[in-house]
């Protein structure tokens, strides 16, 4: 869940982004794993659907760093959060995530996606067994 003011705008990098309403200082707090919103969902109960619902997921959910059995679906606009090769938020602890350097006030939240995927970044449904 996102711990500090953001809005959704349209991303220069991808789409649509999350961006700070405020001046963000480095090493604060920005996302928390809380299981009260953020969704862990079943790689069975994933494999399942089809149609919308599965390309939703494929879209804006990644695997479970801690589980493989799982897949993470993030409850709040975190899940617009976009892939930067420089990216201003660290994203390597699979339950929180800080800004690895000041971020002002109308900048875009970035994160390294590579952190999501052992063999490196695709969307859930690009990737084969």
């Amino acid at each position: 869940m996102l711990l500090v003011d953001v809005y959704l705008d349209k991303s220069p990098i991808q789409g649509i982004g999350v961006f700070a309403k405020n001046h963000i200082p480095r090493g604060t707090l920005v996302w928390k794993l809380d299981p009260k919103y953020d969704r862990r969902i079943e790689v069975e109960t994933y494999e399942r659907e089809t149609g919308p619902v599965k390309a939703y997921l494929d879209r804006y959910s990644y695997p479970d760093r801690r589980d493989p059995n799982y897949i993470v679906f993030e409850a709040d606009d975190a899940r617009y959060m976009n892939h930067d090769d420089d990216p201003n938020c660290d994203v390597s602890s699979p339950e929180e995530t800080y800004a690895l350097r000041d971020i002002a006030a109308g900048e875009e939240l970035t994160c390294d996606y590579n952190h999501f995927f052992e063999t490196g970044f695709d969307f859930l449904g690009d990737r084969h067994p």
